[in-house]
């Protein structure tokens, strides 16, 4: 097996100081991050994911900032509150707009238990488009109807954007954040994770499409909200008993680096 360097993280809380909830959250997350880069979805230090402190509404964990995605373990996540403030034992600071935009969604948001936000080629990309994400493929028939926009207002570091990035949200799990990239809330890691790989395909495929330059079939209305709620049925946490894959997405992280679990 290949050896990878570890980091020295300093003076951060053992995991086993935390309790057994959220011990298990700050391994999925750490694994989220892991994932993210492992599928090209990272920007250097930039970006953030973050989750709800299991017991705790006001509390949730985001990666510290300055390492890579490919750094972050679950021991070294920071817990903040919705004011920003570190609420444990850590080295770390975290990111200024990064705190902005999650606080924001946290904050209005009791069900969303976990967001994540990219800032891929593809999502840039497609955020730049007047029209925004086209129901062109099965992928982004998912979301037809269902994203929430919101206007670029420079670097997300201004408390007062909070207010105005939840209006456009509203109760939707999916935004594009107009000329800066994608976001994506939902009720667990693994869920936003998987909206979140279906989004980035979805804007791949777009661009694949419109490069192409050939005449596209039109779908109907009816085809597409059909398509759309198959989807929200599915994708419905516990319905139709169906595997949602986060075990062998963890197994097979595991057999590249276990380090995310420390």
């Amino acid at each position: 097996m290949t050896q990878h360097s570890r980091i020295d993280h300093g003076q951060v809380q053992r995991l086993e100081t935390f309790s057994a909830e959220e011990c298990e959250v700050r391994v999925d997350l750490a694994a989220c991050y892991r994932l993210i880069a492992h599928y090209g979805m990272d920007d250097l230090i930039a970006t953030h994911i973050s989750a709800r402190v299991p017991g705790e509404q006001e509390h949730f964990l985001v990666n510290p900032y300055g390492l890579l995605f490919s750094q972050v373990t679950a021991s070294n996540l920071v817990k903040v509150d919705l004011d920003g403030n570190i609420v444990q034992d850590t080295p770390y600071k975290i990111n200024p707009a990064g705190f902005v935009i999650h606080s924001a969604v946290h904050g209005a948001r009791p069900d969303a238990k976990c967001v994540i936000h990219t800032h891929t080629v593809a999502g840039m990309a497609v955020s730049c488009f007047e029209a925004g994400l086209l129901p062109l493929s099965q992928k982004s028939l998912r979301f037809y109807n269902r994203v929430a926009y919101h206007d670029y207002e420079g670097k997300s570091d201004n408390i007062d954007e909070r207010e105005r990035l939840v209006a456009d949200l509203g109760a939707m799990n999916v935004m594009i954040l107009r000329n800066h990239g994608l976001l994506v809330c939902g009720p667990s890691i693994k869920w936003a994770f998987k909206a979140m790989m279906s989004l980035e395909k979805s804007c791949k495929v777009q661009l694949a499409v419109m490069a192409a330059g050939a005449k596209t079939i039109q779908l109907t209305h009816d085809v597409m909200e059909h398509a759309a709620k198959q989807f929200d049925r599915d994708e419905t946490p516990g319905q139709r008993n169906r595997p949602d894959g986060w075990p062998a997405l963890l197994q097979m992280l595991e057999g590249i680096d276990p380090s995310f679990k420390d």
